[in-house]
């Protein structure tokens, strides 16, 4: 795949986790955290992900063997950049945290279900944990359940089982002051109006002093519609990537040129 120029000179590399740093709801292998080890040496590094941070430590910061002085450059923004924490005084520090509250919950979870019945979606016969995740600052739809195998998550994905952009479709006149994306292979998340991964770099850039236009976004989910798409709107540089093998690939030929 052709490496877009002048990558090397980004200031701040942002990542989708799920399909760009691992796949969906496994752990990062060896090979990606030698090459995130070698960047967060080099550059800041951003992780704006729709789990949320237990997710991301057992995924991410579990894998990375980098230490204190390169992760004071990590920055992770959990549930779709409703949150944004970073590494300070040795642990993990909550910047901020925009926690939906409960009259919140209530009306999302109302309007899962008649979205469902509106159009007589039937739940798959068999799922793996829990369904619909309360993150705190974030909802979530998981149609195989949280812990399903990324092999079945794979293959139901666009399938005929696949009736998620039915469900948005209907919950979004439910909910117009929430943003509700389809992320991933199974997924739908839900967060207040206007925080979304553009939200969370748009944050980001302030929460470090360092222009936009100084950094880069790489993710899976960028097509209309994705849960990456919103960061368009920043302006920020985005790359997209079909899985975490294309990352490496880009983040391998940056690396080679950074100084």
């Amino acid at each position: 795949m052709t490496i877009p120029e002048g990558l090397a000179d980004k200031r701040v590399f942002v990542f989708d986790l799920d399909g760009t740093l691992a796949r969906s709801k496994t752990p990062m292998d060896e090979e990606m955290n030698q090459i995130l080890s070698q960047l967060l040496k080099k550059r800041e590094v951003a992780i704006i992900g729709g789990g949320w941070f237990p997710v991301f430590k057992w995924q991410l910061l579990d894998q990375l063997t980098c230490g204190p002085e390169e992760l004071k450059h990590m920055h992770l923004m959990p549930t779709s950049g409703s949150r944004y924490i970073n590494y300070a005084h040795g642990e993990w520090t909550s910047v901020y945290a925009l926690e939906l509250d409960k009259e919140e919950r209530s009306r999302i979870m109302d309007a899962f279900d008649k979205a469902f019945k509106e159009i007589n979606y039937q739940q798959p016969d068999k799922v793996y944990g829990e369904v619909i995740e309360d993150r705190g600052t974030q909802i979530t739809y998981s149609a195989l359940g949280q812990q399903a195998p990324v092999d079945e998550k794979e293959a139901w994905s666009g399938s005929e089982q696949d009736r998620r952009r039915e469900i948005v479709a209907v919950m979004k006149p439910l909910l117009p002051e929430f943003e509700i994306k389809i992320p991933g292979t199974t997924s739908i998340d839900i967060t207040r109006e206007g925080v979304d991964k553009g939200y969370g770099v748009e944050q980001l850039s302030k929460q470090l002093g360092i222009p936009v236009g100084d950094m880069v976004f790489l993710g899976d989910a960028l097509y209309e519609g994705g849960n990456d798409e919103p960061v368009k709107r920043t302006g920020i540089q985005t790359i997209a990537v079909a899985n975490q093998e294309e990352t490496k690939q880009i983040l391998r030929a940056a690396l080679a040129e950074m100084e």
